[in-house]
């Protein structure tokens, strides 16, 4: 069901600056818009300025906005508003996957026409959105702006926060990034002028949580943040650089609309993660049929596992009988894919390259390696009840997807996954944007890995199921990174972006004292986790296309915990966090039907949690748990299975070793 409500009241200012303020729906949150003189440490002149407040507290001190043209004066001072008009939006929509069966999107929302008061007197759109759990606001050029064709060097949105508050921040160090490393706590003021600070930033303030990410990138370039030159307490936006005109960041002609600034708001961080207000701020969904759109879970062929397999007669390797053994196992557990990586259609990269830097122009999708029958893979899988994904790297895919894309629908290919794209300038996003409408014509998912971070473009286009852009289980095979402090920050930093292919489910399990890395491919990569985390993972971690990352050889000779890897869904009807802080712990619960998954983790420190189960309906329950045995901390492979009968009135006692988890599924009784 969706309903639409929409109230508007156009004022005519007539050039008089006065603030213009806008509540969210329920009154907590306060925007306020105004066009100021000189603002320290600003130079005079009337700017625009914005500033939010939750609970009546400061969350963001009065804030400047600036725009730098090539071959144009900045856009910044001499400003005034022309007129607003205010509205209400309220509608309910439902996702085709997703953490809810439904949203509510209910926001109030201003547009302002800005114009500079000397010439050349150009206009903007200011647009300013207040939700229940947070702020937006975009700019855009008008058709009768003075605005026709331009090039954007800069945007400088700043961010002015009162104190010193502490962050979580992924420092990337370049523009050129798979946005691929740890999110570092630390004081806002230890961030430096220069740092390129992806998104999403986390900051703890006396008052509130805030987290600062984008919504909606469409034919933009990509958003990044480092500290203001101006002030310690303040981070200014970035835009990514184009290639072919680096001091350039978006090409384009007006009328034309920025993405949304996104400025999420909660008093606790688990709010943070049920917030919806990314795929808000985004596009409907603009596919008719997305019945053939499935999510599900997937095994991956040899890139992540290796070659061993006692199991399979040789070793295993880029062909059809070592698929065919991924496909048996997927169809055994029940999984609906198996993804077949890179090599299928030869060497992906230039040779005289680095690695992923450059795609092989020697090489083409539209064709197979030696020992590979994609279409026979097809057939054989079907059979099981299993699709086929294919890998394909992004330089190949730019060149040759008009083709490939019917090709595999005749094959019979379910999707692709693709990778190596690095970037997110915008000729990079408009590829993502291209390539993910095309696949959805051949009825392809995708899966982008290389990848930044999520807008909310699933939302527009389902069958984007999933993309990386986070330090995953890949970073076993080659550093000890990935560790248990890493894994419960994840949900408060990256996650609130959406889905993240983490890739979960390694059976080799080590304690952070004991893990080491693996060279070679015998036999798999280890984990710094225990077997109950790395479950917890698929409950806690969202993604509509879980790709489990071990062999089947590994799951099949320490099968603990692959009844609840066969039973776990991907996609929820709901979202509870029911506590949690960045870096130490979280407890998740998700219901799918009428059954609920709990799962919880904690950071290297042992941990009990108390979890009440007051969200449950009425009646009985049977309580299927898995949990760190007392062992667990020097065996960390080991897995309790307890199995109990629970009401809403119990609370369930989650002790969790160092690294450890705690996963239930409780089914009515």
């Amino acid at each position: 069901m969706k309903t639409k409500i929409f109230c508007s009241l156009a004022i005519l200012l007539t050039g008089v600056t006065f603030a213009v303020q806008l509540q969210s729906p329920d009154g907590r949150i306060l925007v306020s818009v105004d066009i100021k003189e000189k603002l320290e440490p600003y130079a005079a002149g009337s700017r625009l300025y914005y500033s939010v407040q939750f609970d009546g507290k400061a969350v963001l001190l009065d804030s400047p906005f600036r725009l730098d043209f090539k071959d144009a004066p900045p856009l910044a001072k001499n400003l005034k508003i022309l007129e607003t008009q205010t509205s209400t939006i309220k509608e309910t929509w439902n996702p085709v996957w997703g953490t809810h069966s439904s949203i509510e999107n209910f926001c109030h929302q201003t547009e302002m026409t800005v114009q500079e008061q000397e010439k050349p007197q150009r206009k903007i759109q200011f647009i300013v959105r207040a939700y229940n759990d947070g702020v937006a606001f975009r700019y855009g050029f008008p058709a009768e702006s003075g605005i026709k064709d331009f090039k954007l060097t800069q945007e400088y949105s700043e961010f002015f926060f009162p104190g010193n508050p502490t962050v979580w921040a992924a420092d990337y160090g370049s523009y050129r990034t798979h946005q691929e490393t740890e999110y570092e706590k630390k004081l806002l003021n230890e961030l430096q002028p220069g740092d390129i600070i992806g998104c999403p930033l986390l900051l703890q303030l006396p008052s509130a949580w805030v987290a600062l990410t984008e919504a909606n990138l469409t034919d933009w370039a990509g958003l990044y943040f480092t500290r203001s030159m101006a002030s310690s307490n303040a981070v200014v936006s970035l835009l990514s650089p184009r290639l072919d005109e680096p001091d350039v960041a978006v090409i384009g002609t007006a009328p034309r609309l920025s993405p949304w600034r996104t400025i999420m708001i909660a008093d606790t961080p688990g709010a943070l993660i049920e917030s919806n207000i990314v795929p808000n701020l985004a596009d409907p969904c603009e596919i008719e049929d997305t019945s053939w759109i499935r999510p599900g879970k997937c095994a991956w062929d040899r890139w992540w596992c290796g070659s061993y397999a006692p199991d399979f007669p040789g070793s295993l390797g880029v062909d059809n009988p070592s698929m065919k053994y991924f496909i048996d196992f997927a169809a055994e557990m029940g999984w609906q894919y198996q993804l077949v990586d890179w090599y299928w259609y030869g060497p992906p990269f230039d040779p005289a390259q680095p690695l992923g830097s450059a795609g092989n122009p020697a090489v083409s999708i539209l064709k197979q390696a030696e020992n590979i029958d994609i279409p026979e893979l097809v057939r054989y899988a079907a059979k099981k009840g299993v699709k086929i994904l294919v890998w394909l790297d992004w330089f190949n895919a730019d060149r040759e997807m008009e083709k490939a894309f019917p090709l595999y629908e005749k094959w019979g290919v379910a999707g692709v996954k693709v990778d190596f794209m690095a970037r997110d300038d915008q000729y990079v996003v408009n590829f993502y944007h291209r390539l993910v409408k095309l696949a959805a014509k051949h009825h392809l998912t995708v899966d982008f890995h290389g990848a930044y971070k999520p807008t909310g473009f699933s939302r527009t286009y389902p069958n984007l199921l999933t993309r990386e852009g986070v330090m995953g289980n890949e970073y076993n095979k080659w550093s000890d990174s990935i560790t248990p402090t890493h894994n419960v920050t994840l949900p408060f930093t990256r996650m609130l972006c959406g889905p993240m292919d983490y890739t979960p489910g390694g059976f080799r399990n080590k304690t952070v004292e004991t893990f080491r890395v693996v060279g070679g491919d015998a036999p798999g990569p280890f984990v710094q986790t225990t077997r109950a985390q790395q479950l917890a993972m698929m409950v806690v971690y969202d993604s509509p296309l879980q790709v489990l990352c071990d062999s089947p050889y590994n799951y099949r000779i320490s099968p603990a915990g692959l009844d609840f890897l066969r039973a776990v869904p991907t996609t929820w009807e709901n979202t509870r966090v029911l506590s949690g802080f960045p870096g130490e712990y979280i407890v998740m619960a998700r219901r799918s039907g009428e059954e609920w998954y709990l799962g919880a983790m904690t950071n290297e420190n042992l941990r009990t949690v108390e979890i009440p189960l007051n969200f449950l309906g009425k009646g009985k329950y049977k309580a299927l748990i898995y949990a760190d045995p007392d062992e667990a901390g020097d065996y960390p492979d080991r897995l309790l299975a307890v199995t109990r009968t629970v009401t809403p009135a119990d609370v369930l006692t989650a002790e969790m070793a160092g690294g450890g988890g705690y996963v239930v599924r409780i089914v009515p009784e």
